[in-house]
């Protein structure tokens, strides 16, 4: 019945959402209501009482494969890593001037940034509930500093929006929260919403409707200086004689509908993306930088992974060093791999067929970002925004400013493109030079009379065309996960895997560390029962 107003147990409210939206948003809900922790982290694990001469193969030197070899190591484990780039970290990776980058198919490029000026072209933004990933960046001397995530004073781009014309995003939110007030407050007062509310929730949600909304004496959301205390003045205000603001005019509802900017308010009110967030001082690859300082000597670089076999014995890895082309074979008597599956569906590896069929079912997204060099920063200078993000409908998806060095003289590197979807397979498509061209053109949109006036250089990271993972991140739906997860995350014989895609947690360094520590845990108690 529409007028049944009686009141929901939680129970009852969390199973309508998990219905409606799904286990994750559940699982949100049930944090905002106390029922479960932000993360399954609770601390790092207590594993001890390795069996003396126990051994450890690590495959791949990313987080999640250094974070296996610190742990196993303190187990009491004799460990090795094999790491097919020059480098630890994986996608937690910074590129710097003087760096490198070579793609599938023989594409070079050489980035020329500034002494201290980088690219983070995986991982860029440390969520404050990613326990796990904060707790290890203080126990490595990892130095953080904020993230601006949400700035107010960014642009929204939509081409059929305005012209074409960008908006800042104070306004278009300003706006879309007053006219969707005043159309909530005008069914309220015309009874049309009777049969959901009681009497004295319509009047309080009149009032709350008024207040959020900003709306006048008659609930009608219009220009005034208390709505531009918001969304922003024509002229601001001052001081002395001349001091007075003057109002800025508010946007039409059909306006505002043609921005879509509740995609952008609804982005900001995600899980992962709330503040507060992080980064490292320097760039993202300090983590993993972090981790080598630990376990570097146990890491062999240049080794590519040819073939994994296993027996009732232990475990082998066959491989060739990509520098000298020497082959060998490293053995233990267990194994933690985390190549991810991209790699490992199409590498000999003896797991069951179920595994096989698990590594074969799960594709990665395919993303792309350019960093660009740009001679001053034009954007804090002229239109006072400092950091954050620009949106975009175009293919390069939003301009990110840099969240370090403010007010500072020189070159800095602006994320010109973080294009997924049909935008990342686009730009991937492209050589360099043209992806270079596409965010020049597409972000000249925000900044028309400094953009391509100031570009210095620039480099790109097509992860598709990255011949270590050949993809961003794994692309779990529900159907795969309900038929090939377990099968991903279970132990075969002396062989468990390891990454983000061995998490609910996909895309985040997050899911690669809880991934990780679940692993090491398993085989730890495997180890001990053998």
């Amino acid at each position: 019945m529409l007028n049944d107003i009686t009141p929901q147990t939680r129970r009852d409210l969390l199973a309508m959402i998990g219905k409606v939206g799904g286990g994750m948003a559940m699982y949100q809900a049930m944090t905002a209501l106390g029922h479960a922790a932000e993360t399954q982290f609770t601390g790092p694990p207590n594993l001890s009482g390795a069996r003396p001469g126990s051994t450890v193969l690590v495959l791949g030197a990313g987080l999640a494969g250094l974070l296996a070899a610190l742990e196993l190591t303190k187990a009491g484990y004799k460990v090795q890593v094999l790491e097919y780039q020059s480098r630890p970290g994986g996608r937690n990776y910074s590129v710097r001037g003087g760096d490198t980058i070579t793609e599938v198919g023989g594409a070079v490029q050489k980035v020329g940034y500034a002494p201290g000026n980088y690219l983070n072209p995986g991982p860029w933004r440390i969520p404050h509930h990613h326990r796990t990933l904060l707790h290890y960046c203080k126990a490595l001397g990892v130095e953080l500093e904020p993230f601006i995530q949400l700035n107010h004073n960014a642009f929204v781009h939509r081409k059929d929006a305005f012209g074409g014309k960008p908006q800042r995003y104070k306004e278009l939110a300003t706006d879309f929260k007053g006219h969707v007030s005043e159309l909530l407050g005008k069914a309220l007062n015309a009874g049309a919403l009777d049969a959901q509310v009681t009497k004295e929730d319509k009047e309080r949600l009149l009032v709350a409707m008024r207040e959020w909304g900003v709306l006048d004496a008659n609930m009608k959301y219009s220009t005034s200086l208390a709505v531009s205390a918001q969304r922003g003045y024509d002229k601001a205000p001052g001081g002395g004689t001349g001091g007075a603001p003057t109002p800025s005019a508010v946007n039409g509802l059909p306006d505002v509908l043609d921005s879509h900017v509740w995609t952008q308010m609804g982005f900001y009110f995600s899980y992962v993306m709330q503040t507060t967030m992080f980064q490292p001082k320097g760039g993202m690859d300090m983590i993993g930088k972090g981790f080598f300082r630990q376990v570097g000597k146990l890491v062999r670089l240049n080794t590519k992974v040819t073939k994994i076999a296993q027996d009732d014995k232990g475990v082998t890895a066959s491989w060739t060093d990509t520098v000298t082309g020497q082959t060998g074979e490293s053995k233990a008597d267990w194994m933690v791999c985390t190549l991810p599956t991209t790699i490992l569906s199409q590498m000999e590896i003896q797991v069951s067929d179920s595994k096989k069929a698990a590594l074969r079912a799960l594709p990665y997204s395919a993303q792309v970002k350019i960093g660009l060099e740009m001679a001053s920063r034009f954007w804090e200078e002229k239109d006072s925004i400092y950091g954050g993000h620009s949106f975009t409908d175009q293919a390069i998806g939003l301009v990110s400013y840099p969240n370090y060095n403010f007010f500072k003289d020189g070159p800095a590197v602006l994320l010109g493109a973080f294009a997924s979807g049909a935008g990342g397979y686009q730009l991937a498509g492209m050589t360099p030079e043209q992806r270079i061209e596409t965010a020049l053109a597409q972000g000249s949109v925000f900044h028309p009379a400094d953009y391509r006036k100031e570009f210095r250089n620039g480099a790109s990271v097509a992860w598709s065309r990255m011949p270590w993972i050949l993809g961003c991140c794994a692309s779990w739906t529900e159907d795969s996960r309900a038929q090939h997860y377990q099968n991903l995350v279970s132990m075969d014989g002396r062989i468990v895997l390891a990454g983000e895609h061995a998490s609910y947690y996909g895309c985040w360094m997050e899911g690669a560390l809880l991934s990780s520590l679940d692993a090491i845990k398993r085989l730890h108690q495997r180890a001990l029962a053998a």
